[in-house]
C-alpha cells in the first residue's frame, strides 16, 4: 500500500495500462453496488422497486458531482507536487482534502434530507415509485459523508500512481455490499430501504479501509490526525481547478435529471429498462474514463517535473488504449445484451427497450473518447475552465434544448436517446480545435506556473 509508481521516467505506455485497468475496475465495482441492488429489488420487491433505485441516480450524480470535481483538483494539485518534489504541499493537499470530504458530504446529508421529497417529485416519477424513490433517496443521503471521503482518498492514492489500493478497499466493501443486499431483502423482507443500507455500509468500509492506509504508509500522502485541518492557499489552488469541473459535473447531472424525467414520463417500463441499460453501459464508461484520468495525473505529474514532451506522448498513448479496450468491452455488452439485460429483469419490453438505449449510447462513445482523453489532457495541467465550459454548452446545452423541442413534438425513447450522439459529437468537435488552439503543452508549461482558466 505505500507504492508509488515512476511517471516522470522511463516508459509510459505500460505504466498507463497498469494504472487505468484499475481505475477502470474500481469505476466498473462502485456501478456494482448500484446493479446489485437494482438486481436484488428488480427479482424479489418487482419492477416499482427497481424503477424507484433506477430514478435516483442522476439526483445522486447532481449532488455529489461538485465534490468528486474538487477532489480531481486535489489529484492535479498533488500529482503536480510529487513531480516538484514538494513533500509539504503535498501534505498541506492531503489533509485540507480530507476535511473538505467530510464537511460536504455533512452538508449535502443535512441538506439533502429535507429536498429529497421535493427533488423525487419534480423528476415526475410515478405514484407507484414515489414513496420507494423517496425512501431510497434519504437512506442513501445519509451515507454522503463517507462516500465523498471515498472519493477523495482515493483521488489521493492515484495522484501518486496508485490505483490498486482503492480498488483492493472496493473489492471488500463490494462482497459484503451484496451479501447485506441479500440479508435486508431477503432476510428481513426489507425492498428499496435495505439495498440503500446495504450500500451505506459499504461505503463506510470501504473510506474507513482507505483512511487506514493512508496512515500506515510511509510516502508524503501520509494521513496524520492531528495535521487535519484547512489550508487557504492549497484549498484555493484545489478549487480553482476543482470547482469549473464540479460545476460541470453538476450540470451535467443536472441534465441527466431532464432527461430521467422524460424517461420517466414513458411509464415504469421504460424506466426500469433504462435502468438496467445504464448499469451496463456503464461498465464501457469506466474503462474509457480511466484513461481520462490517467492522462490527468501522468500529465500532472510531468508538468510539474517539466517534461512538456512526455505530457503529448501521454495523450496519445491514452487515446489509443482507451479507444481498443473500450470498444472491445462494448461489443461484448451488445453481443450478450439480452441475457445480461435479463439479469436485471427478465421482462421482454424491458430487455427489448434496454437493447435500444445500448445501441444509442456506444455509437455515441464514438465520439466520447475524444472529449475524455482532451479534457484530461488538459486538466493535468491546471486548465479546468475549458474542458468544463466545452462540455456544458456541448453536452448540456444541446441535450436541454433537444428535450424541451424535439422531444415534446415526438415523445418516444428512440427521440431521447438520438440526443446522445449529436450532443458528444458537437462536443468533441469543439474541445479538439479549442485544444489545436490552446496548446498547453507548449505555452503553459514555458511560463513555469500551472495556467488558470477561471
Amino acid at each position: 500500500m505505500g507504492s508509488r509508481m515512476d511517471m516522470i521516467n522511463g516508459s509510459l505506455g505500460d505504466k498507463i495500462i497498469k494504472y487505468a485497468i484499475p481505475l477502470a475496475a474500481t469505476g466498473v465495482l462502485q456501478q456494482l453496488f448500484n446493479a446489485a441492488d437494482l438486481a436484488v429489488v428488480g427479482h424479489f420487491s418487482g419492477k416499482e422497486a427497481m424503477a424507484a433505485v433506477g430514478s435516483n441516480a442522476p439526483v445522486i450524480g447532481l449532488l455529489v458531482n461538485l465534490f468528486v470535481g474538487i477532489s480531481l483538483g486535489s489529484n492535479v494539485i498533488i500529482a503536480k507536487s510529487i513531480g516538484q518534489g514538494d513533500n509539504e504541499n503535498i501534505s498541506k493537499a492531503v489533509h485540507t482534502s480530507v476535511i473538505v470530504a467530510l464537511l460536504g458530504g455533512l452538508f449535502i446529508t443535512l441538506s439533502g434530507e429535507f429536498l429529497a421529497p421535493e427533488v423525487v417529485r419534480m423528476l415526475d416519477v410515478p405514484n407507484d415509485v414515489y414513496p420507494l424513490a423517496v425512501k431510497y433517496l434519504q437512506i442513501y443521503l445519509a451515507g454522503m459523508p463517507v462516500i465523498l471521503l471515498y472519493n477523495f482518498e482515493s483521488a489521493i492514492f492515484r495522484s501518486c500512481g496508485n490505483t490498486q489500493t482503492p480498488l483492493a478497499a472496493l473489492v471488500i466493501s463490494g462482497i459484503l455490499n451484496v451479501v447485506l443486499n441479500l440479508f435486508f431483502v431477503l432476510g428481513l423482507g426489507m425492498d428499496v430501504d435495505g439495498v440503500a443500507t446495504a450500500t451505506v455500509i459499504s461505503n463506510l468500509v470501504s473510506s474507513a479501509l482507505l483512511f487506514g492506509a493512508l496512515m500506515r504508509t510511509e510516502l508524503a500522502i501520509r494521513i496524520e490526525p492531528k495535521k487535519l485541518r484547512v489550508h487557504g492557499g492549497v484549498l484555493g489552488q484545489i478549487l480553482k481547478i476543482g470547482i469549473p469541473a464540479g460545476i460541470q459535473g453538476m450540470i451535467f447531472s443536472f441534465a441527466n435529471i431532464i432527461i430521467q424525467s422524460a424517461v420517466n414520463s414513458l411509464g415504469t417500463t421504460v424506466m426500469a429498462a433504462s435502468s438496467a441499460a445504464f448499469n451496463l453501459e456503464i461498465f464501457s464508461y469506466y474503462i474509457m474514463n480511466s484513461f481520462g484520468q490517467a492522462c490527468t495525473t501522468f500529465v500532472g505529474q510531468n508538468y510539474g517535473a517539466g517534461k512538456s514532451e512526455r505530457c503529448l506522448k501521454t495523450l496519445k498513448l491514452c487515446l489509443l488504449q482507451s479507444i481498443v479496450s473500450t470498444a472491445a468491452v462494448s461489443v461484448l455488452i451488445l453481443v450478450f445484451s439480452r441475457p445480461l439485460l435479463g439479469i436485471f429483469n427478465t421482462d421482454p419490453d424491458v430487455i427489448a427497450t434496454g437493447r435500444i438505449r445500448l445501441e444509442y449510447i456506444f455509437f455515441a462513445y464514438l465520439f466520447s473518447f475524444a472529449q475524455e482523453g482532451l479534457s484530461g489532457y488538459l486538466r493535468g495541467f491546471g486548465v479546468s475552465f475549458i474542458p468544463a465550459a466545452c462540455a456544458v454548452i456541448g453536452i448540456c446545452g444541446v441535450r436541454l434544448t433537444w428535450i424541451f423541442t424535439v422531444f415534446q413534438k415526438s415523445p418516444s425513447f428512440t427521440t431521447i436517446m438520438q440526443v446522445y450522439p449529436l450532443s458528444l459529437g458537437i462536443t468533441a468537435a469543439v474541445i479538439l480545435v479549442v485544444t489545436l488552439l490552446v496548446k498547453p503543452s507548449k505555452r503553459y508549461v514555458a511560463r513555469g506556473a500551472i495556467y488558470q482558466a477561471s
